[in-house]
């Protein structure tokens, strides 16, 4: 039977009918290159199909980001918030960044990657030295299991400060990106208009940063 890294898979696994040693060439940049389209699908992850079926079956590894912008000492003063047409098609929905962690991926190349997708090559984030996230949200399909929810899956997602230092340049799916004080009389209305909890993720945010 052949074998990958030296396991033996099972005859249902993905990579079951691989050679052993077929990912050794690939590098990290393999995963992250994505030109700002955020449709790189790395070699050997599942396609939307298998997806679908592993979305019914497994919880999902994914990285949540709150960009923001800081003063020169670091400090919070505003925070970022991505518009997109929500997967219905109906309404315009506010929303974080947020994506899975893809196959031979580390945690960074995923919050780097996801960035890029959603803000553009030139939104310079400033990523995490360390991999601590401040919150951990579960994302359940059955509403009301947790404060987060996602009808599509059961996701864990690590949730992460990140401050973006260049400029955004809205990609993909994301049609453009609002900041807003988080001290400002509008920042009420701004967490009023996100939904499954990722409002809740912008709260803990800044209580993590003291504010």
């Amino acid at each position: 039977m052949p074998v990958l890294n030296d396991e033996v898979p099972d005859d249902g696994d993905y990579d079951a009918g691989r050679r052993r040693g077929e990912f050794d060439h690939i590098t990290p940049e393999d995963f992250t290159r994505s030109r700002g389209s955020g449709r790189v699908t790395p070699p050997g992850w599942i396609d939307e199909n298998e997806l679908r079926r592993v979305r019914r079956e497994m919880p999902v590894a994914y990285v949540e980001v709150v960009p923001v912008r800081v003063d020169d000492f670091g400090r919070v003063t505003s925070i970022g918030s991505l518009l997109r047409v929500s997967d219905g098609g109906a309404v315009i929905e506010r929303t974080l960044i947020a994506g899975r962690v893809l196959y031979h991926e580390t945690i960074r190349e995923a919050i780097a990657r996801n960035v890029a997708k959603d803000l553009g090559d030139i939104a310079l984030p400033m990523l995490p030295q360390g991999l601590t996230p401040f919150t951990v949200a579960e994302f359940f399909p059955t509403p009301g299991v947790s404060p987060y929810h996602d009808e599509r899956q059961h996701a864990i997602a690590l949730c992460y400060i990140v401050p973006i230092a260049g400029d955004c340049k809205p990609q993909d799916e994301t049609l453009d990106v609002e900041w807003v004080d988080p001290r400002s009389a509008a920042f009420d209305e701004f967490l009023g208009q996100m939904s499954d909890g990722h409002d809740y993720i912008v709260r803990q945010a800044l209580a993590w940063t003291g504010l």
